[in-house]
């Protein structure tokens, strides 16, 4: 791999379909009709559940999610025709292999699909922490090591929600290694190499 190529390695990492859809909302800091905030609500919820234990359910969550919660903007958040879903921009994003990766994390359970994206809001800050200690330097074997450790780490300090929905990783995560890998790593491959790391961890 040439000098060139690493660099665009690293810049690619910032136009992730994940990482655009994260941008998007968390960076909307109106007030009113703040879907970042309305979500992170529910993330919230769903990981203290599975911290308690307790039953993960629709129901549970919007309990857990007090005053601000109720069935109806659990289903905005989380149902079949939920508004601002991740998995809709994977789809979007038009790219076989990142559609290849929506298609792994297409749900029919929404509480498994809000599950999905709690996981990317809980490692985000361990993932920008990974890409800023990425170099245009670095091999991939050690550029896929920095973010392997960076979701080692996730996953022993959130076990409980880690090993939920069969230790899948965030999707966020998957998408990263498939670009580190410049199309050589499909994302099947990267979801059972990153699902391994979990589980193990």
């Amino acid at each position: 791999m040439t000098m060139g190529a690493r660099t665009e390695t690293v810049a690619e990492l910032d136009g992730t379909a994940v990482g655009g859809w994260v941008r998007r909302l968390a960076g909307n800091t109106a007030p009113r009709r703040n879907h970042w905030h309305t979500r992170q609500i529910y993330y919230r919820a769903a990981e203290a559940l599975l911290d308690a234990p307790a039953e993960l359910t629709w129901k549970s969550i919007v309990e857990q999610a007090g005053p601000r919660g109720s069935r109806s903007t659990f289903y905005e958040v989380a149902g079949g025709h939920a508004r601002h879903r991740m998995v809709d921009d994977l789809i979007g994003d038009g790219r076989p292999g990142v559609i290849e990766i929506a298609l792994r994390y297409l749900r029919t359970d929404p509480v498994a699909q809000l599950l999905d994206e709690t996981k990317v809001w809980s490692f985000w800050d361990s993932r920008q922490e990974a890409m800023r200690q990425l170099s245009d330097r670095m091999p991939v074997g050690e550029m896929e090591r920095v973010l392997t450790a960076a979701v080692a780490r996730w996953a022993r300090l959130r076990p409980a929600l880690a090993r939920a929905g069969g230790c899948t990783p965030p999707a966020c995560a998957v998408e990263d290694l498939t670009v580190l890998h410049r199309g050589h790593l499909s994302g099947t491959e990267a979801l059972a190499r990153l699902t391994e790391v979990v589980r193990t961890a």
